[in-house]
């Protein structure tokens, strides 16, 4: 159930695509991806992680947080998991899975007292 959106299939097609964008970045080969400039791997996993919180938390009612908490912390263990399973230069970690969660926690707090519903903030914006 989404919120009372006037375009809810592009707000929930868009988060589809950060989700894929998302798993294909964790499992392709390190060496294929671009660089960030020196920024340290944890802070990669908490922003992405946040980003994911944050934009669900935009299109979903407040009820639903804790299934996207649950949501995103089960797929990053499952990548991990895909990453050392595989041999492609990936390897699995936990410490991205703590980072995961920082990112998921901090996404959805900021939800919880500010952000939450930003969706139909923008689509209000859009409208005048």
């Amino acid at each position: 159930m989404l919120l009372a959106l006037r375009h809810p299939r592009l707000w929930l097609a868009s988060g589809w695509i950060l989700i894929v964008l998302a798993v294909i970045a964790s499992i392709v080969p390190p060496h294929d991806l671009p660089t960030m400039g020196g920024v340290n791997d944890k802070f990669e996993h908490i922003f992405g992680y946040f980003v994911l919180s944050l934009w669900f938390a935009g299109i979903y009612p407040r009820s639903r947080y804790p299934m996207i908490g649950v949501a995103l912390l089960v797929m990053g263990i499952v990548i991990e998991g895909v990453q050392g399973a595989m041999h492609f230069g990936r390897e699995a970690d936990l410490r991205d899975v703590y980072a995961n969660t920082v990112g998921i926690v901090c996404g959805l707090t900021l939800a919880l007292v500010w952000l939450g519903g930003w969706a139909q903030r923008v689509e209000a914006w859009t409208k005048r």
